[in-house]
């Protein structure tokens, strides 16, 4: 029973695959509504768990929305065919930026975003903040609004802000996170989409390190930071993951963001680069209290009561946080 549900659960990852080959690999509008259709559909079996109602409910939502966005995008297809002319091209530049923002859960489409992630197991999690970005972000590449996008990438800084605030979950905070990280993305898509390939993967590797920890350790809560007897390197290897995200230098983190930001001023968007700068010193406080707390904060713990970690692949996913000095002496080469 064990190994079919295994067998089960391969299956919908390949599915989940090459549903997102299908969408941006296609030559039409249709085809590419077809590869988001099934990439919902074999999302839907790898969260839905019958023994757990957060799953199913998570489930559910993840299914009313999509299909919602589903609906508009392939509305908003229909119309353009219909009219083929162009005078109302802006008009539906936004009618399928929405329907694909709404599907990455962007501002202001997000408010699906935190509740989901919230039912769900840290590697659907790691999943829904990276791996069902990219066929929307491609797909909003193909047919971008330009100052439509430039005004949600500053909603999106601004909500991711505001929404990390007073956050006693981690996979919340998380969300919020990748809320503010998306307006970066959409900052870079509209720059370069080599530039937007660089800071996924930046950003996808740091989610995995902090949903592995947070795996290996099994915690969901902010508080259970510091009740827990923690080891001081798993303390440690938080605190460098947080501020990599955040995008302190000189860890990996910053290092997209800086490639971010010396072509946003080389474009003349200083405002938008001053704006985001501002947004993610701000974040940055939210984290540090986070780690400032956990870290120095006393309390009764028992000694058999004592959490460590046994797994030699944990030193070496946070050996890469310290990598991207060197990658920044380097790059700086290429970009003189």
């Amino acid at each position: 029973m064990l190994s079919m549900i295994n067998s089960n659960k391969m299956f919908f990852m390949f599915t989940l695959f090459f549903s997102t080959l299908i969408s941006i690999s296609s030559n039409s509008w249709l085809g590419c509504w077809i590869g988001l259709e099934i990439n919902l559909l074999s999302f839907i079996p790898l969260i839905s768990n019958s023994n757990n109602l957060l799953n199913s409910e998570a489930s559910l939502k993840y299914f009313l929305t999509q299909t919602i966005a589903s609906i508009n995008f392939l509305f908003s297809i229909l119309l353009k065919l219909i009219f083929l002319k162009n005078f109302f091209s802006d008009l539906f530049s936004i009618m399928i930026n929405s329907s694909l923002l709404m599907k990455m859960g962007s501002v202001p489409f997000h408010f699906w975003f935190p509740n989901i992630i919230e039912g769900l197991s840290w590697f659907n999690c790691f999943i829904l903040m990276t791996w069902q970005k990219i066929s929307p972000m491609i797909l909003l590449s193909y047919y971008l609004n330009v100052n439509f996008i430039m005004i949600i990438m500053i909603l999106n800084s601004i909500i991711g802000v505001i929404g990390s605030f007073n956050q006693n979950s981690i996979r919340k905070l998380l969300a919020f996170s990748s809320i503010n990280n998306l307006a970066w993305m959409l900052a870079s898509i509209l720059i370069s989409e080599s530039i937007w390939n660089l800071f996924f993967f930046m950003y996808s590797l740091l989610n995995m390190i902090m949903c592995s920890i947070f795996y290996m350790i099994n915690i969901f809560y902010i508080n259970q930071l510091y009740n827990f007897n923690l080891n001081f390197f798993i303390k440690f290897s938080i605190m460098i993951n947080f501020l990599s995200l955040g995008g302190l230098p000189p860890f990996l983190g910053f290092f997209s963001k800086w490639i971010v930001i010396n072509f946003l001023i080389c474009n003349n968007l200083i405002m938008i680069t001053f704006f985001f700068i501002m947004m993610s010193l701000i974040m940055m406080f939210v984290y540090i209290r986070i780690i400032y707390s956990s870290l120095l904060f006393f309390n009764f713990k028992m000694k058999w009561f004592k959490i460590n970690i046994k797994n030699k692949y944990f030193y070496f996913l946070n050996f890469f946080s310290f990598i991207s000095l060197i990658g920044m002496i380097f790059s700086t080469f290429f970009f003189i």
